[in-house]
């Protein structure tokens, strides 16, 4: 017998859920749309009418299994299971059902991917691309790729950054990660001088942003109008400097990151320290570099194991 009296669907946990997740966990709005995502998958497969009480895990397992059939990923379907949990495991918590049996099915194993990330020499390419002044706003897109690359930050905080973020030296700033987390990340050198050179330029091609001080308020990466500029921009410098006219590889925003990941970890950085720069919530997820760098391990082993 279920903890609450009154039935209800799966459509309405689900509504009550994303109330829930979005007004008292805050989470941020790239999550709320994967949580909406997979228990919108969850609806369509079992049907938005059922009593929350009669799906099985039986029920939950099959939903799996079209994703894969649909040739989802691992990673997607157990992001889709783990969905599926924290909805139980709201329900369990306000007696709509009595026990929640997702906690007893198992994720899929995943297969261990390595990060991909750039060398040095397509760091510098990718630079050099923009401060030759072939494409889009030479200034912008140069300290986009040196603050990435020296910060490790997330396409959406770099995007989110204002003037009031930063240090007065500009070596560093306060960023707004996931789950509305705060992180000061630090800038090298030749960021900082790539972002001095872009003011200068945002200053000359937008006088009026000085008008009372207000540029101080904006964000910091413009478009070329004036506006924000938006993550899915960030996207497109990315691959108009990565592509055929560029150093010609695929790169996206999160190359960078997981190029200084790698960076940090070739060159001893204890691993919780850069699980802090990151902002990983779970040790777990920094884990996956410690496998490139084992890599660089062995040729150092090579290199200095007196073979015989």
């Amino acid at each position: 017998m279920e903890g609450s009296s009154e039935k209800r669907t799966l459509e309405e946990c689900v509504q009550e859920y994303m109330v829930f997740l979005e007004g008292v966990k805050g989470l941020s709005e790239n999550s709320i749309l994967a949580y909406k995502d997979d228990l919108n998958h969850l609806m369509l497969c079992l049907g938005r009418d059922i009593d929350i009480t009669s799906v099985t895990q039986e029920s939950i397992r099959n939903c799996m299994s079209s994703l894969t059939q649909r040739k989802y990923s691992v990673a997607s379907v157990n992001r889709f299971l783990s969905g599926v949990r924290g909805l139980f495991n709201y329900c369990r918590s306000l007696g709509y059902i009595s026990f929640n049996f997702t906690k007893l099915i198992h994720q899929l194993k995943k297969d261990i991917k390595l990060p991909k990330f750039m060398s040095p020499e397509e760091i510098d390419g990718m630079c050099y691309e923009a401060q030759s002044g072939r494409f889009l706003w030479p200034e912008r897109d140069s300290a986009i790729f040196e603050m990435f690359y020296s910060s490790g930050c997330r396409v959406g905080e770099l995007t989110q950054l204002t003037f009031n973020d930063f240090s007065s030296d500009l070596k560093s700033a306060v960023i707004l990660g996931k789950g509305n987390k705060r992180r000061r990340v630090f800038f090298s050198d030749k960021a900082v001088s790539a972002l001095k050179k872009y003011i200068a330029s945002r200053r000359r091609r937008f006088p009026s942003r000085w008008i009372g001080g207000a540029e101080y308020e904006s964000r910091i990466f413009l478009n070329q109008k004036g506006g924000p500029l938006s993550k899915k921009g960030v996207w497109f410098i990315v691959s108009v400097y990565s592509g055929p006219e560029g150093i010609n590889r695929h790169v996206t925003p999160h190359t960078f990151r997981h190029t200084f990941a790698t960076q940090m970890m070739n060159n001893g950085a204890d691993i919780r320290k850069v699980q802090a720069m990151l902002g990983h919530a779970s040790i777990s997820t920094t884990q996956c570099y410690t496998h490139v760098t084992s890599e660089r391990l062995r040729e150092i082993y090579d290199q200095a194991f007196p073979h015989t």
